[in-house]
């Protein structure tokens, strides 16, 4: 990999009275610029068929700056606000190439409070850094150094559901370097009776995280659905809530990271499969289990870290039959229900069904690699699409619910229907 690799340090830290209302006022004026500026791109697309760019929103920032109703924006920093506008750009544009949906409005009870500032917004000198608009610096807890003579380009200080402040540093860290090289190569499977099954043959336990905190969350969600809504003690509760799922994210983190770095470390080539985990989850018998397992954001540290220390991952088509492919002979089984955990094949081989997956993987590697195959799936199995890697009927944006169910139910669009891993 060549040049410095940006990285994200992140930070707690404990703001003043004065700066934790100028924090939340700023992160209000965000969400309200975001919204406007997504309401008058949304109105220009759907009622005159316009597109409207980033310079058009910004020229429209001035506009509402100058009203009397929004007039509030110019109290707060300049530049969180074009930052928003950005980041609403890019989230066009990911729509306009089919990697995510229309953009969404944000919440001001559910929506991540957030605000960016560029180097015109902050000053940083000696590991001390102040914000615009404040006239103390921010008292941050600092449980791991930043890179030596790193300075932040961009700082995002944000505040959770659960009440938690947090600053993230943007520096290019010169200790990303590829690591000493290994001829290394595996397979790996990932499940719910096991997190990772590895083509060695080595097993990755699920620790599964939510189901150590399921009591304490019930508890929480009882009392926040017996309070009245509007109420300060139904905030209260929804903190308590908040911070039981924070706890339960934080150790999922935690241990995807471990366990990524040491893949990364050890191994020179991975060899994952590619799942569509949103449609998987929509088997409301396993949706708990695979949420809790976190097997997206096992991939996204995967690629990334891989990227940082010039590892190679590579991604099996979707509809490669893993499970019910034999790693011997190559025989094909006729059905694999999820229950058949160890199974035989003609040719007398007893297998384990996570192993077997793995070591196909593994060998249908180097034919991706080849042929191409990565993220999006190249072909549809025999006999249509199964129901395990059937998609959501997706509603435009600008067309209502009833317009949807009646393309349904007219054969224009296919009907949703259960998930299930073969």
């Amino acid at each position: 990999m060549n040049g410095l690799v940006k990285r994200a340090f992140r930070y707690r830290f404990h703001p003043g009275e004065a700066q934790a209302a100028e924090l939340s006022r700023t992160f209000g004026c965000v969400r309200k610029v975001y919204n406007l500026a997504l309401q008058a791109r949304a109105e220009a697309r759907t009622k005159r068929g316009e597109r409207v760019g980033h310079e058009a929103t910004s020229a429209l920032l001035t506009e509402w700056k100058r009203t009397e109703e929004p007039a509030f924006l110019a109290e707060v920093s300049s530049v969180p606000l074009q930052q928003a506008l950005r980041h609403l750009q890019i989230a066009f544009g990911n729509f306009f190439a089919k990697r995510a949906r229309f953009p969404r409005f944000k919440s001001r009870k559910k929506s991540r409070a957030s605000a960016e500032y560029t180097r015109s917004a902050f000053h940083w000198r000696d590991g001390v850094l102040t914000l615009a608009k404040m006239a103390e610096p921010l008292d941050i807890r600092w449980s791991r150094p930043l890179p030596e003579g790193a300075a932040p380009s961009t700082v995002t200080v944000s505040r959770d559901l659960a009440g938690r402040w947090f600053v993230s540093l943007l520096c290019e860290d010169p200790g990303v370097t590829p690591l000493p090289a290994t001829d290394a190569v595996v397979g790996i499977d990932v499940g719910l009776d096991h997190l990772l099954v590895l083509s060695t043959g080595e097993k990755i336990g699920d620790p599964r995280h939510e189901r150590r905190d399921r009591t304490a969350l019930a508890k929480a969600q009882r009392v926040l659905c017996r309070e009245h809504k509007g109420s300060g003690n139904r905030d209260k509760a929804r903190v308590k809530v908040a911070r039981v799922h924070a706890r339960i994210a934080d150790r999922r983190t935690d241990f995807l990271h471990k366990i990524t770095t040491r893949l990364v470390r050890d191994t020179r080539t991975l060899v994952i499969e590619d799942l569509a985990v949103s449609n998987m989850a929509g088997n409301h018998r396993l949706a708990r289990a695979i949420s809790d397992a976190g097997w997206r954001q096992f991939r996204q540290q995967l690629q990334y870290k891989a990227n940082w220390y010039g590892r190679d991952v590579i991604v099996v088509d979707r509809w490669f039959p893993s499970s019910k492919l034999c790693s011997v002979c190559g025989a094909l089984a006729a059905a694999m229900p999820l229950q058949v955990r160890t199974w035989t094949c003609d040719c007398g081989t007893n297998h384990d069904r996570d192993v077997n997956a793995a070591r196909n993987i593994l060998a249908a590697g180097p034919a991706a690699t080849v042929c191409g195959a990565g993220v999006r799936p190249q072909r549809n199995p025999p006999g249509g699409q199964s129901a395990t890697k059937q998609k959501t009927p997706r509603r435009e944006p600008w067309e209502s619910p009833s317009i949807t169910r009646e393309r349904k139910s007219t054969g224009d669009l296919p009907a949703c229907v259960g998930v299930r891993r073969a």
